[in-house]
């Protein structure tokens, strides 16, 4: 399966471009996720934590 999406790749130009675009997005997006969970605040976090455990909340 894999040989018959090399043998269309090799001929897209800039095909190597998508790999290294995947990578720096991937990476963005886990350091954003890191900063964000070390900068929240406590009591936010806690609140999360308790939504899908509330009884008082309606559907």
């Amino acid at each position: 399966m894999f040989s018959f999406i090399k043998k269309y790749a090799t001929g897209i130009s800039g095909i190597d471009l998508y790999p290294k675009v995947a990578l720096a997005v991937f990476v963005i997006v886990f350091i954003s996720m890191i900063w964000f969970a070390l900068r929240a605040d406590k009591n936010y976090i806690h609140e999360l934590e308790q939504l899908p455990l509330d009884p008082n909340e309606k559907n």
